[in-house]
């Protein structure tokens, strides 16, 4: 992945869905998730490595964890996702779990996930740019992604975006063998970027 230019994100009005964009001459269509993607999206968590299984909230390689992830995003609006399709099939996805009857309402996670085909397309890149533009039409103050220790190409990407690293989680997550693995959790301040585009004339 390209990891030489800092975090943009384009104002929330600017996202209309579903849109089409270039990464590195791929046509790649952006759409919110909607109520009749549980196939396409089974059919992408399937074919994800279980390492990759790891950036997503919850195991999406089983069908009722689909459903309920489309339930909460569709039906009661709790999940923001956008989907990333080629020709229809699902490349890539990007979800912003946030609670506002927590502790922390003002904070949301990001799960960005890229089939291994779409891989150096700066694909996540835009997935993140997008969860960005949702996180400042919701009023967010602050992102975090969590992420294992050794997926070190991705926490090199969200660092040339900008985040930074604020916690080490030891033994946080356990995989199907049973092995633990360290999480490393960055963060990020949406107001920052929100007064970068500002000084630039975006947004407002």
């Amino acid at each position: 992945m390209n990891t030489t230019t800092t975090a943009t994100a384009a104002p929330a009005a600017a996202h209309t869905w579903p849109r089409t964009i270039d990464c590195n001459g791929t046509a790649v269509q952006l759409d919110v998730i909607r109520a009749g993607d549980e196939a396409a999206l089974l059919a992408f968590a399937e074919a994800l490595p279980e390492q990759d299984l790891l950036f997503t909230y919850r195991d999406i390689s089983q069908p009722r964890v689909i459903k309920a992830w489309i339930r909460e995003s569709v039906d009661r609006d709790r999940l923001p996702t956008v989907l990333a399709r080629v020709d229809g099939k699902v490349i890539g996805c990007t979800s912003l779990i946030h609670d506002d009857f927590s502790w922390s309402p003002h904070v949301g996670e990001l799960r960005v996930v890229v089939g291994a085909e779409a891989r150096g397309l700066g694909l996540g890149r835009q997935l993140i740019q997008a969860s960005f533009a949702q996180a400042l039409a919701l009023g967010l103050e602050k992102l975090v992604a969590q992420m294992t220790t050794d997926q070190r190409a991705s926490i090199a990407m969200f660092e040339s975006m900008g985040f930074r690293a604020e916690a080490l989680l030891a033994n946080h997550v356990r995989d199907r063998s049973g092995r633990k693995h360290d999480i490393v959790m960055l963060s990020h301040d949406v107001n920052e970027v929100a007064a970068r585009l500002s000084a630039y004339g975006v947004g407002g």
